[in-house]
């Protein structure tokens, strides 16, 4: 059983904190200047929505324990990319993810493993916002080119396999025993591309990717039982129960409530199912 469980965090429910300050200072480091773009953008029109995306978006969820900033934003990311309905966000945190130390490597890596879940334009489109990104950061570029990882020694498959099982333990074996009466060479491809290709790639460890997977299958809304796999992905990677919480509640500003809901009634599940094996 995790022991985190009793740990959770949570942010002070009484309000009488300065919610708008704390915000203000995580969003200044987002944005890397002192007096970000959004507190003059809405003014004209609705500023009390700049408020509250300073004081709940910022002050309220990006402030809480649980994960680090770093992680916040490429869950941030990897959820804008697989949405594919918020391009002026997404390159806003694609810069904020450089300003609070995450590399360009993580966050094409990142991008990359959108694909698997919300399809390659999802991918394609969001790393053309990433260009556009990049290239008025050139502080944050990297001395070495972009590695091009081209065919990994050994078979696909069973690498895929290798890393499915670390990921989901035999849960994977389910899942292509589920399709080997209809649609076999669909479980190949999940196995032999999406593990054996990019979850085998590096520049983005495995508890980054579930993390940014479970964001993703949060936000889109669509795929619980995948939600559900994945949660315990990355509990045996080495996630947490906490971390697992925060993804999912950091959510409700990318995709709203209804969604981070649902994705805490399957952790729910998840968590039971997990303490009962114990």
């Amino acid at each position: 059983m995790n022991s985190t469980s009793a740990t959770i965090a949570h942010a002070d429910p009484t309000g009488s904190d300065d919610r708008y300050g704390r915000g203000l200072a995580v969003l200044r480091r987002v944005t890397g200047v002192e007096r970000p773009a959004v507190l003059d953008s809405l003014a004209d029109i609705a500023p009390d929505l700049a408020r509250y995306t300073v004081e709940f978006g910022y002050g309220d969820i990006l402030s809480r324990p649980g994960l680090t900033l770093p992680q916040r934003e490429l869950a941030t990311v990897a959820a804008l990319a697989a949405l594919g309905n918020a391009a002026p966000q997404l390159r806003f945190h694609l810069a904020g993810a450089l300003n609070v130390g995450c590399t360009r490597r993580e966050i094409v890596e990142t991008l990359i493993h959108v694909g698997l879940y919300a399809g390659f334009p999802a991918a394609l489109n969001a790393m053309g916002a990433a260009r556009e990104v990049f290239e008025t950061h050139p502080a944050a570029a990297e001395t070495a080119a972009p590695e091009q990882v081209g065919p990994a020694d050994g078979d696909r498959y069973h690498r895929g396999l290798a890393a499915l099982t670390e990921i989901d333990g035999h849960a994977g074996e389910a899942v292509l025993a589920s399709l080997r009466d209809i649609a076999p060479d669909l479980g190949r491809y999940i196995v032999e591309f999406a593990f054996g290709d990019v979850y085998s790639r590096p520049g983005l460890d495995l508890k980054s990717r579930e993390l940014a997977t479970v964001a993703m299958c949060t936000a889109l809304g669509t795929a619980a039982p995948q939600l559900a796999v994945h949660i315990h992905g990355l509990l045996n990677v080495g996630g947490t129960e906490e971390e697992v919480v925060e993804t999912i509640t950091q959510m409700v500003s990318y995709a709203g409530f209804p969604a981070a809901l649902n994705a805490i009634a399957v952790a729910r599940e998840v968590f039971a199912a997990r303490a009962e094996a114990c």
